[in-house]
């Protein structure tokens, strides 16, 4: 992430990017805050939720013809009044924002910038430590664990030195004990609940340690090498599904300008549900009706394509769905 520091885990991505909301409310004093509508829908329910709690103001940015925020409603609107602004990049429809632009932006206010990030994609992204965010948060069920109907898998939660003291969870520091040997200990607990009780950063009691472990291994076992690599299996083989899909009759891109990650949109003639229904047949899960959550979306399907797919694996998907027609 190129940040200074991250916590022991959260319980996965949506109440790790709302807590990091929270961390900037705290340190801004401020209760208004720009959350882009590319942000994954559910996220953003959570981040409502959260909010109505707390008596945070939400305004949200549309997104551009290109499928990305919209960086002139983020100028008209963004003022000294606001705690942060929230991205997500890889954004839910799979293109990559403009993250530079964006931060510095918003660090022309006194508002912080939070970035929700696919941890694969840091393997050939550039950090957003780096580019200037605040607080970097992300799902971190790629890392290693399979899909498990919704969970358990993990959060992760990242900032910089100056924010420490409003990261929500366990932190884990290195110590000497009275021998003068290393050991690994909870630190900086006085930001707790079973120490401030309700002034507290947050009112997370637990984490997701063995989901924690469990990503440290997988990152381990891959290195920095391994990590790009699986990356740009994911842009490749994506990549490779958007050339063979839109050459079915009725299949086009819904944003093909920009660069995109492992996801992408394609709009198309037939029902969605029937297109999903027939590839489930053949043992193939389907993409996503974004009209369910956008409902100018309507006949748009969010596919995703990781490492973990085969070329004839995605020449069968093309054929069970030209079998439609």
């Amino acid at each position: 992430t190129g940040m200074d520091v991250a916590n022991a885990s959260m319980y996965d991505g949506a109440t790790a990017l709302a807590e990091g909301m929270i961390m900037a409310v705290a340190q801004t004093n401020k209760k208004k805050v720009l959350l882009s509508s590319t942000v994954h829908p559910e996220y953003r329910e959570v981040i409502k939720t959260y909010a109505w709690a707390r008596e945070i103001e939400i305004i949200e940015i549309p997104y551009t013809k290109e499928g990305s925020t919209d960086l002139d409603f983020l100028d008209q609107t963004l003022t000294n009044d606001f705690a942060a602004v929230i991205i997500q990049n890889p954004n839910f429809f799979g293109k990559i924002e403009k993250l530079k632009t964006l931060i510095d932006r918003v660090k022309s206010t006194k508002a912080l910038s939070i970035v929700c990030a696919d941890p694969i994609s840091l393997g050939i992204l550039e950090a957003p430590g780096k580019l200037g965010a605040d607080i970097v948060v992300g799902e971190g069920q790629s890392l290693g664990m399979p899909l498990s109907f919704g969970g358990p898998y993990l959060g992760f939660i990242a900032t910089t030195e100056k924010l420490i003291r409003r990261i929500p969870g366990r932190i884990v520091g290195l110590a000497k004990d009275q021998h003068g040997k290393d050991g690994f200990v909870l630190t900086l607990q006085a930001r707790e609940q079973h120490i401030r009780r309700e002034k507290a950063s947050s009112n997370i009691c637990s984490n997701q340690a063995l989901c924690a472990l469990t990503a440290i291994i997988y990152l381990s076992a891959l290195g920095k090498k391994g990590l790009k690599e699986v990356a740009e299996h994911c842009i490749s083989k994506a990549h490779y599904a958007q050339k063979v899909l839109t050459q079915i009759d009725g299949v086009e891109l819904a944003f093909p300008q920009g660069p995109s990650f492992k996801e992408f949109v394609v709009k198309t003639k037939e029902d969605i549900a029937c297109i999903n229904d027939r590839l489930f047949q053949a043992g193939i899960l389907g993409g996503l009706d974004l009209g369910r959550f956008y409902p100018e979306l309507k006949n748009h399907m969010l596919i995703c394509v990781t490492e973990a797919r085969s070329k004839t694996e995605i020449d069968l998907l093309k054929q069970v769905w030209e079998g439609l027609a």
